[in-house]
């Protein structure tokens, strides 16, 4: 039993809807030994999938780029996630997809012969940020990116995330901001943006930064607002001195960052590009 969870929670794996406890898998998946996997986050609102068509294409990018046979056609993962989405009834929610490489003996390599690859698929409450966070904004710190160079991975390999989000944890903050090579690339658990002359400012899209779902969602929303938006490498003294920062995830959705190694961005209030992006994503919100 696994405490602070929901144990008798429904879950899918390899075919079966079971309940969390009994939910077992074997010590020699290549997941469990390896991390040799890929998961996707998605968010749901009453029941009701969020940009579930580009997270469906993202699981399929990161499983081509592992070599791992993907094991489910679009509208089976899409039936998975309406049924966890019916198990967990009324609300928003946030539904887990993993799969990983399957069991094999332990061995570096690729197995020789095909394996059946592993399918796990879980739904969990899911708050929306507040008010508080939406008009107050949140804190960050920078630190060095020492993630290895597949980010646009969206793999279980996630140590080099937990590291920098533990940094964060103990300073106080709530995400970090990651620089390599002098330059932004992103965030623990989210996608940073930053405003300069009215400018939305995003990092390329390349192997140094996981591409998240909201990225090609922002750029739509910066369009319909007339915002003039930019893909490209943005130095630390760009974002010392940017005029506004923010965060995107699927369940931060986007928020302001107000405060950067302790100093206030822009006079520790959220900004207009920032407003006029989170009007477009309410809009885009309620017509769901």
């Amino acid at each position: 039993m696994i405490p602070d969870v929901d144990n008798d929670s429904i879950v899918y794996l390899n075919g079966q809807y079971k309940k969390l406890a009994e939910a077992t898998i074997s010590v020699l998946d290549r997941g469990f030994i390896f991390g040799d996997g890929i998961y996707e986050v998605v968010p749901a609102y009453q029941g009701k999938p969020f940009r579930m068509k580009e997270h469906l294409a993202r699981l399929e990018r990161s499983l081509a780029a592992l070599e791992i046979r993907c094991p489910l056609k679009a509208a089976d993962w899409q039936s998975l996630v309406a049924n966890l989405l019916q198990q967990h009834g009324p609300g928003d929610a946030m539904v887990y997809l993993q799969v990983t490489r399957g069991v094999a003996r332990r061995d570096h390599a690729f197995p020789v012969h095909a394996l059946e690859p592993t399918v796990f698929g879980m739904v969990s409450p899911f708050t929306p940020p507040g008010v508080a966070q939406r008009t107050q904004g949140l804190s960050v710190i920078t630190i060095p990116d020492e993630r290895w160079l597949h980010c646009e991975i969206k793999s279980v390999s996630l140590l080099g995330n937990v590291l920098a989000k533990q940094q964060a944890v103990r300073a106080g903050v709530d995400e970090v901001i990651q620089f390599r090579n002098g330059f932004m690339s992103e965030g623990a658990s989210s996608n940073i943006w930053a405003v300069r002359n009215g400018e939305l400012l995003a990092p390329p899209r390349d192997n140094l930064i996981l591409e998240g779902i909201r990225y090609g969602f922002m750029q739509e929303l910066a369009q319909a607002a007339g915002i003039p938006f930019s893909a490209r490498p943005i130095s630390r003294e760009e974002v010392d001195s940017a005029d506004e920062l923010m965060l995107t995830s699927a369940t931060k959705e986007v928020l302001p960052i107000t405060r950067c190694n302790g100093k206030p961005v822009a006079g520790g209030q959220p900004g207009p590009v920032y407003a006029a992006l989170r009007a477009g994503y309410d809009a885009a919100l309620r017509s769901l």
